[in-house]
């Protein structure tokens, strides 16, 4: 019994680690860099912890229960999908800092130009405006996502969709390499199985507390200094968008996974 809880404690910890791999930050910065509150980048870690999860129980636990053996170009294709994946967050990242940029010219005559969170009724946003006179780049009734975050904006799940579906591709690519650890230490089906859920629940709080400790800078640069905003934003932007491209290309060709003779390692 103490041998069994001594490895669901370290199965715990291994999975906050696991939360911080490189491409795993990388990606959920990419979303929280446009997160105003701490309690929302924290919601953002916890989807993303439990779409992790559940791909992990999914496809591990079939590897453990049911002997599934995952051909080399399919598990290429799971960690290129990862590298798809940070492209184009780092793509609608810096798409969005362009849209704030264009809006900061249209307003740039105007005194006391500043960035803050704003509503046009039920929309809240924010974008370079000013006041005394009133100046805004676009009518109060013309905003982006305006008809959805109307009607389903207000839903938790809407928020939390995207880093929900982050990490189910980032469990896909990581799943065979923490199920095949298990088989070579745990026996016992009911106990490995046990582990894989630890480990996720470590993989929940891990990234819980990385997207809290994320959203710091970000919140704080956004209050006191709008430009320092931007520019994190931008470089969370290009680095997800260079280390996706990188992704791709070491699994693409180095990996051989367009080529005919793929050769894959989980880990």
């Amino acid at each position: 019994m103490t041998s069994a809880l001594a490895l669901m404690v370290l199965g715990f910890f291994l999975g906050m680690r696991h939360a911080t791999d490189p491409d795993h930050v990388i990606a959920v910065t990419t979303i929280v860099a446009r997160e105003r509150t701490r309690f929302g980048a924290t919601a953002i870690g916890a989807a993303w912890g439990l779409g992790h999860t559940l791909t992990i129980l999914l496809v591990g636990g079939g590897m453990i229960l049911f002997g599934w053996v995952i051909p080399p170009r399919l598990g290429l294709s799971m960690e290129f999908s990862v590298g798809l994946m940070l492209i184009v967050l780092g793509i609608m990242n810096l798409t969005g800092v362009r849209r704030l940029i264009d809006a900061s010219r249209k307003v740039g005559g105007a005194k006391h130009e500043h960035t803050h969170p704003h509503s046009h009724g039920d929309y809240v946003h924010t974008h370079a405006h000013t006041h005394n006179p009133e100046a805004h780049p676009h009518r109060p009734e013309r905003t982006p996502l305006s008809w959805l975050d109307r009607h389903v904006g207000r839903l938790g799940a809407y928020q939390l969709v995207r880093p929900l579906v982050v990490g189910v591709v980032h469990g896909l690519a990581g799943s065979a390499a923490v199920a095949l650890l298990v088989l070579t230490t745990i026996r016992n089906p009911a106990w490995a199985l046990w582990y894989l859920l630890v480990f996720g629940l470590g993989t929940i709080a891990g990234m819980m507390l990385m997207t809290t400790v994320i959203a710091v800078p970000f919140k704080r640069a956004d209050h006191g200094f709008a430009r320092l905003g931007g520019g994190l934003r931008i470089a969370s932007g290009v680095i997800s968008l260079a280390f996706g491209l990188f992704i791709a290309y070491r699994i693409g060709l180095v990996g051989g996974l367009f080529t005919m003779n793929p050769q894959w390692t989980p880990r």
